[in-house]
């Protein structure tokens, strides 16, 4: 055997060098296995964070917080005439009487009873807050309904206002409940909202309480000086770009206006910094302020939000009466800690404490969400629904699959089968190629331009969205249905044409039948494509604010994707989640579709 001579002086035979390159393109390939694997596990790992992030925003929205309240339905604010329990109106005279009676004070009537001791102007006002507008709409529909309510009392489900069910689900504030040591008692002015009152409990039961407060006070006094940290540093950036010496003369004199005001910024969150410290540090009596988290205590059902604390003694304000016969007698107690203070939340401390009263009386919960699903868009978050999006979807996908169906596929059986190969259809093919690379803003521009400014279609509406959405599908739907027409094996057409049929028959009830599955695949993701579209219909006015359901293909109306457009940049908390819900909607209904293409085309998967 022949030996070869190495670097190092050793020999090697030809099968040694052989093993070892063997060795080393093994290596390679599990390396490139590796590499595969790690992607294919990246990616995934994305699309699961992606998934997890939507679905724990937006599950929530598929429940909704209501106050069960007993509602009198009073005949001489409703029907004084008796006509509409007597039946002698028709539909239009029942809704304009209806539309007089000022069903939002009958809601609050019926709130303001289960709180007869909150008075005053600004009290009541905070505490019909807890009502969402649409509470007087329900109050509407349930005596449109039923008119035998009018002059009775009944029991409603009203729906709350966006930040108490926010508050409800827990994406307000965190609280934190903990009963406590030992017994409580109260002394004081007890019936009134407001009233400064004692608390008293046996045994230093306060005292964890009181560490757990000096606690939670220390932490908010190091958010804020991390958080004046970075401001710190920005103002040290902004220091370092102001030293420059060819700055414009406007522009410096800006970047010193943003120092100024940065500067000022760190001397206040210094001083609150200092407070809070000060305060967590104090032997006496610790004093809770505003930037703390709130404590109330539950005693004798009722909440006192406490304003100082010592080990066996505090001092508070009466948020909920107690409602015991003799609230001064002692009894057990209970902590809610609520986490984030109460200048960063939209709900004060008074308000918080009316809802855990109803929510400790039963009287508000949580029901599945069918509004979501049925009403349209609002400015409201708890009335706001997918309902017009969805039926505006419906009806424009409706009208693209009339649209494109009949055209792509006729397009694909002239060029695959009947047309010459020449330069005319070697220049059609390659411009359908191309339009399917075409980003989808050009053909709502192209739909701005022809079909509403030059034919006059009326925008927003799902007919001139269909035909946007067609243009768009087209090529998908020809490059696919040619593909399928590709795949029928020509002794398909030259068994029909040798029994004596004609080209176009053998096209027709031969060819295009067997190619339907692959180009009916082509047509379900073409459709999917189209229902996720949102950049062409921005541009024919489907982002308008569509508050009724449509009803036909010429109302206004909008698309799921551009609700999740418009939910996305508003500000309130409460459309967070509905967004994300809107879409899980829009992405069960792409994966229901793909689901059906993949199904399709295993069914009637031909084996030549």
């Amino acid at each position: 055997m022949t030996k070869t001579a190495t670097a190092s002086g050793a020999s090697r035979s030809p099968r040694e060098i052989v093993e070892a390159s063997l060795k080393r393109r093994y290596a390679t390939e599990r390396r490139f296995r590796l590499l595969g694997a790690s992607a294919v596990v990246l990616g995934l790992s994305f699309v699961a964070i992606l998934f997890i992030n939507i679905v724990s925003n937006g599950y929530s929205a598929f429940f909704q917080s209501y106050l069960e309240l007993p509602v009198a339905f009073e005949a001489e604010a409703i029907d004084p005439t008796g006509a509409l329990r007597d039946g002698d109106l028709d539909e239009a005279e029942v809704a304009s009487q209806l539309r007089s009676v000022n069903f939002l004070k009958l809601a609050r009537d019926a709130l303001r009873a289960e709180f007869p001791e909150v008075t005053g102007r600004t009290p009541l006002r905070d505490l019909d807050e807890l009502l969402s507008p649409g509470a007087p709409l329900q109050l509407r529909e349930r005596v449109t309904r039923d008119p035998t309510v009018i002059g009775s009392e009944r029991s409603v489900r009203l729906l709350a206002n966006d930040d108490i069910d926010v508050f409800m689900k827990g994406r307000m504030t965190p609280v934190v409940r903990a009963d406590g040591d030992g017994v409580a008692t109260l002394e004081g002015e007890l019936d009134a909202i407001g009233e400064e009152v004692v608390v008293r409990v046996s045994d230093e039961g306060l005292g964890p309480l009181l560490a757990q407060a000096r606690e939670r006070i220390t932490d908010a006094a190091d958010k804020l000086a991390r958080q004046q940290g970075l401001v710190q540093s920005d103002r040290d950036l902004q220091d370092q770009q102001l030293a420059q010496t060819d700055l414009p003369k406007e522009q410096a004199a800006e970047i010193e206006r943003e120092i100024d005001r940065k500067g000022r910024e760190i001397d206040r969150l210094e001083t609150k910094i200092q407070d809070l410290r000060d305060e967590a540090a104090s032997s006496d009596e610790l004093i809770l302020s505003a930037d703390a988290p709130s404590f109330l205590l539950r005693v004798n059902d009722g909440l006192i939000k406490l304003v100082a604390l010592e080990a066996d003694r505090a001092r508070g304000e009466v948020l909920v009466p107690p409602a015991s016969a003799d609230p001064a007698e002692p009894g057990t107690w209970q902590t809610i800690e609520l986490t984030t203070p109460q200048d960063a939340r939209r709900l004060g401390d008074q308000q918080i404490a009316w809802v855990l009263k109803l929510e400790h009386q039963g009287l508000i919960s949580k029901r599945f969400n069918m509004p979501f699903f049925t009403y349209g868009t609002s400015r409201e978050p708890e009335l706001a629904g997918i309902g017009g999006a969805v039926m505006g979807s419906f009806y424009t996908l409706v009208l693209t699959l009339l649209f494109s169906f009949p055209i792509a596929v006729g397009a694909a059986l002239y060029l695959e089968e009947f047309a010459p190969k020449n330069r005319i259809t070697d220049f059609i093919e390659v411009n359908i190629n191309n339009l399917a690379a075409v980003p989808s803003i050009v053909f709502g521009l192209l739909g701005l331009a022809v079909f509403i400014n030059f034919f006059g279609v009326p925008r927003s509406t799902p007919l001139v969205a269909a035909m946007v959405l067609t243009l768009m599908t087209l090529p998908t739907i020809i490059i696919a249905s040619r593909a399928a027409l590709k795949s029928v094996p020509p002794s398909i057409r030259e068994a029909a044409l040798g029994v004596g049929a004609s080209p176009l028959q053998t096209r027709m009830h031969h060819v295009l039948p067997l190619a339907l599955p692959g180009i009916m695949t082509g047509t379900i993701i073409g459709m999917a494509q189209a229902l996720g579209e949102s950049a062409p219909l921005l541009m024919i006015g489907m982002i308008a604010f569509i508050v009724d359901v449509p009803q036909g293909f010429t109302d206004a109306a909008t698309v799921l994707p551009v609700q999740i457009f418009l939910w996305a940049d508003s500000p309130e908390r409460a459309f967070v989640e509905r967004t994300s819900a809107a879409i899980m909607v829009l992405l069960a209904f792409l994966i229901l579709m793909n689901l059906t293409a993949v199904l399709l085309r295993r069914r009637f998967e031909r084996r030549w």
